[in-house]
């Protein structure tokens, strides 16, 4: 008889969502509240793909926002408020830190808020690689930042997203995964939202944009 193959490992999984009222100032040419609607409905699309990803065992959405909070509820996340109020990278080692003494078997992940055009089989498929890495990381499109932040089982969880963070990661020992198209698009300006458009966006996105 041919042995069993291991199981996959699980993952718990990162999402902080700043103030919807600070979000998305880059998206210039749309008013304040259309703005505040778009970034809603990423981070929606975002965690509602997360979740359905298949070695995704628990979604943390670290938010004080009260719209995000009921919208991640609904989706099913742990919503947890944003204690360190330190920053994005303080936020997720906060959140990474509460998955890990809850669930000290499972890798620990951090992931951008703004990933509308993510496919949940594409999410699990880069964490199956980063299983074997001990720590890794996904580039945004630009090839300049990070999208996602990886750490199996007993690796240092030491984020450090923000400008120029792909050169950090590399330089801190961090494998790095070449994701998918929309694991990488990351929406900061219009011409973002173009491009993850082209992939395809997710349902919640999509809709807002229609009407």
């Amino acid at each position: 008889m041919a042995p069993e193959s291991p199981a996959a490992l699980a993952w718990s999984l990162v999402i902080p969502v700043k103030l919807l009222a600070q979000a998305k100032s880059r998206l210039t040419g749309l008013p304040g509240e259309r703005r505040r609607e778009l970034a809603l409905a990423m981070a929606a699309d975002t965690v509602a793909a997360a979740a359905q990803a298949e070695s995704v065992a628990a979604v943390l959405v670290i938010t004080d926002d009260p719209d995000v909070r009921a919208m991640a509820a609904e989706l099913g996340a742990i919503v947890l408020a944003d204690t360190p109020a330190a920053g994005l990278n303080e936020a997720l080692g906060f959140g990474a830190a509460y998955a890990a003494a809850r669930w000290p078997g499972r890798g620990r992940a951090g992931l951008a808020g703004d990933l509308p055009a993510m496919r949940p089989a594409d999410l699990a498929a880069v964490l199956a690689t980063a299983s074997g890495l001990g720590v890794a990381f996904v580039p945004d499109a630009e090839g300049t930042g990070t999208t996602l932040y990886a750490a199996a089982p007993g690796a240092q969880f030491r984020p450090q997203f923000g400008a120029e963070s792909r050169q950090r990661h590399l330089a801190s020992g961090a494998a790095e995964i070449a994701g998918p198209p929309g694991l990488r698009r990351d929406v900061d300006t219009l011409d973002d939202l173009r491009q993850a458009a082209t992939i395809g966006l997710g349902a919640r996105t999509q809709a807002l944009l229609a009407c």
